[in-house]
């Protein structure tokens, strides 16, 4: 088969477009023909070097698959079937896999971390991270879907707790997570505020839903949530930008807000008041991916056409290369899909 691989770390000049052995199908697992991948940062991450975690080489990145089953009798689905897959990899035996938090699990992998992924023609995932499509979603859509609205979810409804009528700041809304942040937070009854870097950006989080929309460049954010809160401050903040925005995201809360995070682009060394957080009664949280039930929550939302993730670029999976630039120049919005 054909796969985009990388044999050492490096820029994007170390993608290649080659021939690589076929996938091994094990017991339990069904084999994919790969029809779309999206890329996420974690790709990104994983093809620079991730310092004291060891990537295998050659290594297929891509957590964010459609495609059609190849050999589907282990989920009991036909030849053809159109599906999308769960990116969160689990044991399926554990304590906390059997009490449905496999994103717990002491052997929990992101498909196209530390297994093969979707920059492939063919992937092998475990029959239970298989979800079928209804016809009406395509593959590329269905590609953009599962990781970030999955994180999204999880931040939200289970750390966080979203209640309607909620205030959430959502920073970064051009980015994967962002983006989905402000769906499903509008879905719910919550009022949005987003920040992002631009006029067409910032257009954009409007037509996603957002209340507000302030330039994270430009405008002062702590005195903008204040002027349109209230002075109260908002009741969740989706961070995951990291060293660069985490004080103002702290000092953006209101009394008993709830700050839930998942990334650190831009650092992972941050700085807190203590006398800051427990006199406001704040919670800091912190939240990695989401069980399978959480995805197919989601997902439902997704198929009824109430919530859609947003295609910024398509590319040939022989220029994935141009397709990782274009991530790392921030000026996308929303997902990046390669098209297999």
């Amino acid at each position: 088969m054909r796969a985009l691989r990388f044999h050492e770390h490096g820029g994007p000049e170390v993608l290649r477009y080659e021939e690589a052995p076929e996938p091994v199908l094990r017991p339990g697992s069904v084999l994919v023909r790969v029809r779309a991948c999206a890329i996420n940062r974690l790709d990104i991450w994983q093809r620079i070097g991730l310092g004291r975690v060891t990537i295998p080489l050659p290594h297929v990145s891509g957590a964010d698959v459609a495609g059609e089953i190849v050999d589907g009798a282990a989920a009991d689905l036909a030849a053809g079937a159109p599906v999308m897959l769960q990116p969160g990899l689990s044991c399926g035996r554990c304590a906390q896999c059997l009490a449905g938090r496999d994103n717990f699990c002491p052997r929990y992998d992101v498909l196209g971390y530390q297994s093969d992924g979707g920059y492939a023609e063919l992937v092998a995932v475990p029959a239970a991270n298989v979800i079928p499509l209804p016809p009406h979603v395509d593959f590329v859509t269905a590609a953009a879907f599962p990781l970030v609205f999955l994180t999204a979810w999880h931040m939200l409804f289970t750390q966080a707790r979203l209640r309607a009528g909620d205030t959430v700041l959502v920073l970064a809304a051009g980015s994967g997570v962002g983006h989905a942040a402000i769906q499903l937070a509008r879905v719910h009854h919550a009022t949005v505020i987003a920040t992002a870097g631009g006029e067409r950006k910032m257009a954009r989080a409007r037509e996603l839903g957002a209340d507000h929309v302030f330039d994270h460049h430009r405008d002062d954010l702590v005195r903008s949530v204040r002027d349109v809160t209230g002075g109260r401050g908002a009741d969740i903040v989706v961070e995951h930008v990291g060293a660069a925005t985490w004080d103002r995201s702290v000092r953006c809360l209101a009394r008993g807000g709830r700050l839930v995070t998942c990334g650190a682009t831009t650092g992972h060394e941050a700085a807190l008041d203590l006398r800051h957080l427990f006199a406001r009664q704040l919670s800091l949280l912190g939240s990695y991916m989401g069980a399978k039930s959480e995805l197919l929550d989601a997902a439902g939302f997704f198929f009824r056409g109430l919530i859609r993730p947003v295609v910024d670029a398509t590319y040939p999976l022989s220029e994935t290369a141009q397709a990782h630039r274009r991530m790392e120049s921030s000026d996308h919005f929303g997902k990046i899909v390669l098209v297999v």
